[in-house]
């Protein structure tokens, strides 16, 4: 008597989860080894199903979680026969993508470096903070802090009034002045010991400088500037920046090495609340490194004395762009910022016109900015800026074009002539001063 032959388990045919594709650049098309995708003019990839075998590797190449594997109803019977003849379900998942589990399995927690110029820490890391804890819940692990410099234990206990419940500290005085050599050996020294999932940066001087460093020592990917940060259900960070220029948002992943790194501008994220009292443990660590080992010296810090306009920390902001016409014509600008006690800014193409000088240009090549109002004045509202200002609390525009695409993202928009608008809005500030003295 024969046996009963045992049906071959199906592989199914990848699909295309509609609205999950992020137009990486056809990773799915050259991962697949027979041909099976072809790509539309909009950048979405098409299955072609005759050709398609199953085999899971655009699934895996695609950083947008945008393809899945189908199988058709006659397929998900099979699929339950097999299940319940092995007395267990199968997930189906390879070989390779098991080794992969088991490689980040034991990466958990998240981090964030604190940065310090002696002993003062720089506002970013506490915006971190923010951001980092909401990773941290959603991953369901710790939110710490990495504190590197001499007598800088109390920057520990700020972190746990920022929302880090454990902080590392190397304290010792090799490390009293940043230098990418010594930090790096710190970093990757505690980063081999305790395998952090998950390591934050700010994108300033130092940060971009070590996290660079710190990504290529450790082997692992590191996205920079980035305007947003979540986390997918397979503990991946799905770190969005803008990218071609500012024309697009990109979502970047790392699913296959740990820890996953990103640099973060001051100011876009939000700064988080101060929970006074907050107590938190402290692992003290220290590194093997000596003063000797490290080739440059620190001789002294130099503070910059000229007293110029900090826009990235203004309260309130009036912009201008190509509207404006005309350098002088930015003298209406700073009447209104000067009732409002703000600032004047300026977009990339005023800048670039040379009508306001770089360090007032807001924008993706300029300063990220957040205040609690943003005037924005003949600014037409190219991604590039907006990335620059959109988290503001209000943003007020003023275009003669009312399709322009600041409108998109304005509290408050007027259509009209802002050589007649902004006057207007001074004049009225003023008499609105004077009647509240009087």
């Amino acid at each position: 008597m024969t046996q009963p032959v045992k049906p071959k388990r199906p592989r199914g045919k990848a699909s295309l989860v509609e609205g999950k594709c992020i137009a990486c650049g056809a990773r799915c098309q050259s991962a697949c080894p027979v041909d099976g995708i072809e790509m539309g003019d909009s950048g979405e990839p098409r299955i072609v199903e005759d050709k398609c075998i199953g085999c899971v590797k655009c699934v895996k190449a695609c950083p947008g979680n945008a393809l899945e594997i189908f199988y058709p109803p006659e397929e998900l019977a099979i699929l339950a026969l097999l299940e319940k003849e092995a007395g267990q379900a199968d997930d189906g998942v390879d070989e390779e993508e098991r080794l992969r589990r088991e490689a980040i399995a034991a990466w958990r927690g998240v981090w964030v470096f604190v940065e310090q110029t002696e002993g003062e820490p720089a506002r970013v890391s506490w915006e971190l903070m923010g951001a980092g804890a909401g990773l941290a819940g959603s991953l369901g692990t710790e939110l710490c802090a990495l504190v590197i410099g001499e007598n800088v234990e109390h920057l520990c206990h700020e972190a746990f009034a920022y929302g880090a419940t454990r902080a590392y500290l190397l304290d010792q005085p090799v490390f009293r002045h940043y230098r990418t050599e010594a930090y790096l050996e710190a970093c990757c020294s505690l980063i081999e010991t305790y395998k952090p999932e998950i390591v934050l940066m700010g994108a300033t001087g130092m940060g971009r400088d070590l996290a660079g460093a710190v990504a290529t020592r450790v082997k692992t990917g590191l996205t920079a500037d980035c305007t947003g940060l979540d986390v997918d259900d397979r503990r991946n960070l799905r770190q969005t920046r803008p990218a071609f220029g500012g024309n697009i948002m990109a979502t970047i992943m790392c699913d296959r090495f740990r820890p996953q790194m990103a640099t973060v501008r001051p100011h876009v994220m939000q700064m988080p609340g101060r929970r006074e009292g907050a107590t938190g443990e402290i692992v003290r660590e220290t590194c093997a490194i000596r003063e000797a080992d490290i080739l440059t010296k620190v001789l002294e810090i130099i503070r910059d004395k000229k007293g110029g306009v900090d826009i990235a920390g203004a309260e309130f902001i009036v912009s201008g762009g190509r509207g404006m016409m005309a350098k002088e014509n930015f003298g209406l600008l700073q009447e209104l910022a000067d009732e409002l006690g703000g600032v004047v800014g300026a977009s990339r193409s005023a800048v670039d016109a040379g009508w306001m000088p770089h360090e007032r240009q807001v924008g993706q090549t300029g300063k990220t900015v957040r205040p609690k109002i943003y005037i924005a004045c003949g600014i037409s509202g190219a991604i590039q800026h907006l990335v620059g200002m959109q988290d503001s609390d209000m943003v007020i525009a003023i275009n003669r074009d009312k399709e322009a695409p600041i409108f998109q993202v304005a509290t408050y928009g007027i259509v009209g002539d802002l050589f007649r608008v902004v006057p207007a809005l001074t004049s009225q500030l003023r008499q609105l001063k004077q009647s509240t003295i009087r």
